[in-house]
């Protein structure tokens, strides 16, 4: 009997560690490519996305009135596989206010020098489903967003945090 325990604890706690090794791999954690290899236009990105805050706004769809406030506060963008970016972000949308420091990966591709971030039916655990094409370009961002039925717009600007200036 106690050999029995001593099993099914051992295989508990390997199908633990291949979860967690799973989800690790999902968040991108510890997979970080040097930056010092990347392409002139992914190295700037990076760059230029440490320590800022997109500030604008957002639509949905069949929704009249004003745009609402936006805000993300990105402390660092790192590219974690061939067309796999971690945003390590705070946000208060999606089911994920008051959350800092989430590693989201997204997937992004380069156009020439424009990253554009290409999710399609993308779950992210514990926030939902999402469909989004946002492009960067100098200190803007804007593009469409989808959130399981929900869906519309988003724009503004990309600015420095007053501890980063």
């Amino acid at each position: 009997m106690f050999k029995l325990v001593k099993v099914t604890f051992l295989l508990a706690g390997l199908g633990m560690a291949c979860g967690l090794g799973w989800l690790a791999g999902r968040a991108g954690i510890g997979s970080v490519i040097d930056p010092a290899t990347l392409p002139t236009a992914e190295r700037a990105f990076a760059e230029r996305m440490r320590n800022v805050t997109l500030v604008g706004s957002f639509t949905i769809d069949g929704q009249a009135g004003e745009p609402r406030a936006d805000r993300y506060e990105i402390a660092s963008v790192q590219k974690v596989g061939e067309n796999s970016w971690q945003f390590n972000a705070k946000m208060d949308c999606c089911g994920a206010a008051g959350q800092s420091g989430l590693p989201i990966v997204v997937p992004m591709h380069f156009v020439g020098d424009t990253p554009v971030i290409t999710m399609t039916g993308t779950d992210l655990p514990g926030i939902g489903t999402f469909t989004v094409r946002l492009f960067f370009y100098g200190d803007r961002y804007a593009g469409t967003w989808q959130h399981d039925a929900v869906g519309g717009q988003m724009s503004g600007r990309i600015e420095k945090t007053a501890a980063a200036r």
